[in-house]
C-alpha cells in the first residue's frame, strides 16, 4: 500500500512538471508565430476583402525591437474594419503588444532595433519549401 502511494505521488509529480504554464517568452512566441500564419493565410485567401491587399505588411520578431511600433501600426490601421478576419487578426495583434510591453516587459531581450528587416524578412529554407 505504501509502495502504491509513492509512486501515485511520483507520477502525480511527473504529471504536474509537465503541465507548467508557459513562460512569458514561449507565450510570445507562439502567439507571433500565429500572428504572421494567419496574416499569411488572409494574404493568400481568395475570398477576403479586396482591402486586405492595402493592409501594412504583418512579418513579426520579437528579438527585434520594432516590433512594437508594427503592431501599434497594424492594429491602428483604419481600413478593413468590417472584414471579420482582419478584425480578428488585429485583435491578436492588440493582444501581444499588450503581453510584450506589460507582462513580459522585463522578459523579453531585444537582440535588434533594425525596421528594414521587418519589412523585408529574410526567407527561411523552410518556408522557400513550402
Amino acid at each position: 500500500m505504501k509502495m502504491l502511494l509513492s509512486l501515485i505521488t511520483l507520477l502525480s509529480a511527473a504529471l504536474l512538471a509537465y503541465a507548467a504554464p508557459p513562460t512569458c517568452y514561449s507565450r510570445v512566441l507562439s502567439l507571433s508565430k500565429e500572428i504572421t500564419e494567419s496574416f499569411k493565410e488572409l494574404q493568400t485567401s481568395k475570398a477576403v476583402d479586396p482591402c486586405v491587399e492595402t493592409l501594412p505588411r504583418l512579418y513579426l520578431d520579437i528579438h527585434n525591437y520594432c516590433v512594437l511600433t508594427k503592431l501599434r501600426d497594424f492594429v491602428a490601421y483604419p481600413r478593413c474594419e468590417r472584414v471579420i478576419e482582419v478584425s480578428d487578426l488585429k485583435e491578436k495583434a492588440r493582444s501581444l503588444y499588450t503581453i510584450m510591453i506589460s507582462y513580459c516587459r522585463r522578459d523579453l531581450v531585444f537582440l535588434t532595433d533594425d525596421c528594414s528587416a521587418l519589412e523585408n524578412p529574410v526567407e527561411t529554407s523552410d518556408e522557400i519549401d513550402s
